[in-house]
């Protein structure tokens, strides 16, 4: 329902035109009366109604304004009262001591609805590829039969009683002090309008708004990311008199099994074995893609335990700017078995790996211990917060037994 047509009017186009074609209308007027073209009085003034007309309803806040509330609705503020300045939480406190918007007599413009918020849950690889999701929302509209009146246009006035504000200010003495507060009419039900039983709409009942089920298109672009919000203008409920918020989903990204993401990249734990590390190999990933990439290591370029490697171009589509992240890997060597190191297996090594380390040099009047590693069990040390290294106790009694972790036989 479109109150005025005014603006509409002035670039030729109807009340359901697009972006495009409103911008497209304005381009042939404005062409048609520019100053420069057509110097004459009536030009001048034509041409800068329809650069008025233009700014409002490509404008979609202020058109959902202007087609419900005319052009009253812009000048008494618009979506801005209520949303911000003289038209929020200031217009309630002044409004309860001065009866009135802010104290200062300016008219409050039309509220605005609350927005309805979904999360949608998404998977990486819908957030690699885009997805689109058609989603079901029960909404509350303006009554199509009554355009929201409530009735018949001649069946509905506005209340006398509140002058159609559906509330009133009562003032209450409690002892030395007075109480002013709001309250709802009790003559229009806090509707703001009386409606003649007889012309009363069939459809609402007189309640002036309806319930719809309606369908949404939700588009995910590849690229977009966990917590990113994807926003309908005006589509959250409608009432009388109000400016419906917005519908916003929000991405909710699941975690994945094999892959983290950080930003535009993308992060996996590769594990190989040794010898792949040491003499280079190959080792194959199924990507978010869908794809599979086979990874060569080359031959003497040696991976050690938390490497990082990089590959480009394979990490998540960058929005807006194109192109990929890159795929960062985080390698795990895993060490062979302890069946492995038989003699004959540890003498090979001795050839081939480069020598170990020297001892550092021990003093000749030290006192060394000949120690043997254990196996390590975490439950017999979960209670050690001593600090005391191998020590599992807080007495000063030096005969206490030593600690399970190494066993030690002085020379």
């Amino acid at each position: 329902m479109v109150r005025e047509t005014k603006y509409y009017d002035i670039l030729g186009v109807s009340t359901t035109a697009t972006d495009v074609e409103i911008k497209k209308a304005y381009r042939k007027t404005a062409l048609k009366y520019h100053p420069d073209k057509n110097p004459s009085e009536e030009a001048s003034e034509k041409f800068k109604e329809a650069t008025t007309a233009y700014e409002i309803l490509s404008d979609s806040e202020k058109r959902s304004v202007y087609d419900q509330f005319g052009q009253d609705g812009l000048s008494n503020g618009g979506a801005g009262a209520g949303a911000g300045g003289f038209g929020g939480f200031g217009d309630d406190i002044f409004s309860q001591f001065f009866g009135g918007a802010g104290g200062s007599g300016r008219p409050r413009g039309p509220q605005r609805g609350r927005d309805i918020r979904h999360d949608i849950s998404v998977t990486l690889e819908e957030l690699y590829k885009g997805k689109t999701s058609k989603l079901a929302l029960n909404k509350q509209i303006l009554c199509k039969t009554c355009e929201g009146r409530g009735g018949a246009k001649d069946a509905v006035k506005k209340c006398s009683s509140c002058n159609g504000q559906g509330v009133k200010f009562v003032t209450r003495q409690m002892g030395p002090m007075i109480q002013r507060f709001q309250a709802e009419c009790e003559v229009c039900q806090g509707t703001g309008d009386i409606i003649d039983p007889k012309g009363r709409c069939k459809t609402c009942n007189g309640k002036k708004i309806a319930n719809e089920r309606k369908i949404l298109q939700v588009q995910i672009e590849p690229g977009m990311r966990d917590g990113q919000k994807i926003v309908y203008k005006g589509e959250a409920d409608q009432a009388p008199d109000i400016i419906p918020g917005d519908v916003v989903f929000v991405i909710n990204a699941k975690p994945h099994k094999h892959f983290k993401r950080n930003g535009d990249d993308l992060i996996y734990e590769a594990e190989i074995d040794l010898l792949t590390a040491i003499a280079g190999g190959e080792f194959a990933l199924e990507h978010v893609s869908g794809d599979w990439l086979k990874v060569a290591i080359v031959p003497g370029e040696v991976i050690s335990p938390s490497m990082k490697k990089v590959i480009d171009g394979k990490g998540m589509p960058i929005p807006k700017y194109g192109g990929y992240g890159n795929l960062i890997i985080n390698f795990t060597v895993k060490f062979p078995a302890n069946h492995f190191t038989t003699e004959e297996n540890l003498k090979k090594l001795e050839d081939i790996l480069p020598a170990r380390n020297p001892l550092p040099t021990i003093p000749k009047d030290a006192v060394v211990d000949d120690c043997v590693l254990s196996e390590f069990d975490p439950s017999k040390y979960a209670n050690n917060r001593s600090g005391r290294g191998g020590q599992s106790y807080d007495s000063d009694d030096e005969d206490q037994q030593q600690g399970e972790g190494v066993q030690c036989a002085s020379q």
